[in-house]
């Protein structure tokens, strides 16, 4: 074919993908590609997949359908873990020219002269999970605020509901010196902010084993990365995005609380609060050491903001399991949560264990949750009014508003008045919408915090 002149990503899932879609986008410029809007009607349109749930595979083909109303001739190529776990199936998809496997997706390039518009089925080229065994690295660029730096890839655990080592292979890590490279070149390009990225990143040096004592230390570990990172210049924050529990060691922990430049806001999967479903679920932790990471967490820092993963409805979940799990974070110190209704995914054993939940039933403990995690969200909120904290300030879908979020995860809108975006600034923490979701900074931005600040009466809802 002649090769196109533009490209569009459209990228489903984690932070992860947002971190592989860009550096794939680096790789399309460098071949003399313009990346154009989705619905500009690109020469290529590339969509990075997820399969987390079953809505995450839907969304794959109304995304195809959607490129191809846009740009009817345009070449189709999906990537991803989808590709790697269904690539017959989205082959057969009407419309997808290519798909691509883990070990093939960063050679993209490499297929794309060989596509054609032939009627049938689109090319297949996706090998045995078990050949993406190198650490491809990658980071996002893109609004200049902040990027996702992609540290480790894969899994060695073996969570009977996951798809992630199927469909990303073992356990594999970036090095030091690598991710602190990395993190030099998004410095220099006018990056504030800096969110690690991974499976699972606690892991990164194979920290498992030696937390584990099956092996002696190889590889520098997360804590070595970290403290490596801190130390990089122009980068004024760093975030951990999600780490287990039974990884979240006391010296990281520790380390946070005394560092200038890793944000006081853990990410830590709980997915139940009933050791009977964490242990179906092969977790490798029980309810009470993941309350132990909480109170040491908040001992340190008590403003920490802390995030939760939780599935409900999973195979055997019953009612009392349920209640078990809902008073357990509700009594936890956590700021949110992230509710996922659980969706069977094949060739996992959850997918094959007796009593499941009715689908309704599993749709009501999600909104319960939610619930629940609005109330939580919004008491985290309440606690800090009347505080300074640093705001990376962005820009806003509304006319003259500015948006950003405090170094502890507080979203903040202010006025724009001179503020300028991708710049720090000191601000009071002033009013809680009545949605809860928002703190409100209203007057001039203000550098230097003022003693006589206090905050103003919350709208309660």
């Amino acid at each position: 074919m002649a090769t196109p002149k533009t490209v569009s990503f459209y990228t489903l899932g984690c932070k992860l993908n947002y971190s592989e879609t860009s550096s794939i986008g680096r790789q399309f410029e460098g071949a003399g590609f313009a990346e154009v809007g989705f619905e500009q009607g690109a020469d290529v349109y590339v969509i990075n997949t997820c399969s987390v749930t079953d809505f995450a595979d839907r969304k794959c083909r109304n995304i195809v359908r959607q490129a191809l109303r846009h740009s009817p001739n345009a070449y189709v190529v999906v990537v991803g873990c989808y590709a790697q776990l269904k690539p017959e199936e989205i082959a057969s998809i009407p419309g997808v020219d290519l798909v691509l496997g883990a070990a093939e997706k960063f050679h993209i390039l490499d297929y794309i002269e060989d596509l054609s518009k032939a009627p049938g089925k689109g090319m297949v080229r996706a090998g045995e999970v078990r050949q993406a065994k190198d650490f491809v690295h990658a980071f996002s660029f893109g609004d200049r605020t902040r990027s996702f730096l992609k540290v480790q890839d894969g899994c060695d655990y073996k969570c009977t509901f996951c798809t992630i080592p199927q469909a990303r292979g073992q356990s594999r890590s970036n090095t030091v010196e690598s991710v602190v490279n990395d993190a030099r070149s998004i410095a220099a390009m006018g990056v504030k902010e800096i969110v690690l990225t991974g499976v699972n990143i606690g892991d990164f040096g194979n920290g498992t084993e030696v937390i584990e004592g099956a092996k002696p230390k190889k590889e520098a570990l997360f804590i070595d990365l970290i403290r490596a990172l801190d130390e990089v210049e122009g980068i004024e924050r760093f975030r951990i995005s999600s780490i287990e529990p039974n990884l979240c060691t006391d010296e990281i922990i520790s380390f946070v609380a005394e560092s200038q430049r890793f944000a006081p806001h853990f990410h830590i999967p709980l997915q139940s609060g009933n050791n009977k479903q964490l242990a179906q679920m092969r977790r490798r932790y029980r309810r009470e050491l993941y309350a132990e990471r909480v109170a040491q967490i908040k001992s340190v820092m008590p403003h920490c903001c802390i995030g939760v993963d939780v599935i409900v409805g999973f195979p055997g979940e019953t009612e009392e399991d349920f209640l078990e799990t809902y008073r357990f974070i509700q009594e936890l110190d956590i700021s949110y949560l992230h509710v996922f209704t659980y969706s069977e995914r094949a060739n996992t054993p959850a997918a094959d264990m007796p009593d499941a939940v009715l689908m309704d039933e599993r749709k009501r403990r999600n909104k319960m949750l939610s619930i629940l995690s609005e109330k939580k969200r919004r008491a985290f909120y309440e606690q800090h009014l009347g505080e300074y904290r640093p705001v990376l300030w962005e820009h806003s879908q509304q006319e003259g508003i500015v948006t950003g979020f405090t170094d502890n995860y507080i979203k903040v809108e202010a006025p724009e008045n001179g503020r300028l975006i991708n710049s720090i600034e000191m601000v009071g923490l002033e009013t809680l919408e009545p949605e809860g979701g928002v703190v409100w900074v209203s007057g001039e931005p203000r550098q230097v915090p003022n003693e006589n600040f206090a905050p103003v009466e919350v709208n309660q809802v």
